[in-house]
């Protein structure tokens, strides 16, 4: 359907009346391609960003007055993550990566639900800057999963206690060693490793500063979603829960 008017073929949005159509009613066109951009609108849209549809109801972000013109001071802190609304964005979201980079690795590995989440609660307070040129994300993941898993091998064998070892015999010290089984000795974990660049020698290196790290911020005991200061008296959440 085409409106009467002294331009049938120009779209609504496209049509600046004169001086004396004001007041008349602005044509109405329906035809195909009457609604899209002309070839040379685009072209000087994505060379100048400056044209675009003229309608008071649109919103234009992050786009100068004018070529020469440069952005508003708000919307330029809006895209620094200095305004108000975008306050400790970057923080967040390189939080969530951890966390999630953690979670793919430790699922990749089939570690135990606990164990995943031993890894992934080390991994949400770590600070990845004490680990220098080999901080990625990944990296420090796989250093985090081989301490846990290891360290509960070793507690299940009695070695995480100095004390009680210094004591036993050689003979029998030397049976609890070869019956400790490292994740390291893992194809998958080693797959990984090599993968990020990570041998025994760098992976025990990094793990004597996740443990500096792991005294430091107290994150010894860290476990993702539990509460190490809950009075283990009071009875969890879950125990409150009605059967289903």
């Amino acid at each position: 359907m085409t409106g009467s008017g002294t331009h049938p073929q120009t779209a609504t949005w496209q049509y600046r009346p004169s001086d004396g159509e004001r007041d008349a009613e602005r044509p109405l066109s329906q035809r195909p391609g009457d609604g899209s951009v002309a070839r040379a609108d685009l072209q000087r849209d994505a060379t100048v960003r400056r044209w675009g549809p003229v309608t008071p109801a649109a919103t234009q972000i992050g786009r100068a007055e004018s070529p020469e013109a440069d952005l508003k001071e708000s919307v330029r802190r809006l895209h620094e993550e200095r305004h108000s609304a975008t306050a400790g964005h970057g923080e967040r979201m390189a939080r969530l990566d951890k966390l999630r980079i953690a979670h793919a690795l430790a699922n990749d590995l089939s570690l135990t639900p606990w164990q995943r989440d031993r890894v992934v609660g080390v991994m949400a307070d770590l600070d990845l800057t004490a680990f220098g040129s080999q901080r990625a994300i990944p990296t420090v993941a796989l250093v985090v999963i081989r301490h846990v898993v290891d360290r509960e091998r070793e507690r299940y064998l009695g070695l995480h206690d100095t004390e009680w070892i210094r004591d036993l015999p050689p003979e029998r010290l030397e049976a609890l060693y070869d019956q400790f089984d490292s994740i390291t000795d893992d194809p998958e974990f080693s797959a990984l490793a090599a993968e990020h660049g990570l041998d025994i020698t760098s992976l025990n290196r990094l793990r004597r500063v996740l443990t500096d790290q792991l005294e430091a911020r107290e994150l010894e005991d860290a476990v993702y979603g539990r509460n190490p200061h809950r009075d283990p008296n009071l009875p969890s959440v879950e125990a409150r829960r009605p059967d289903e």
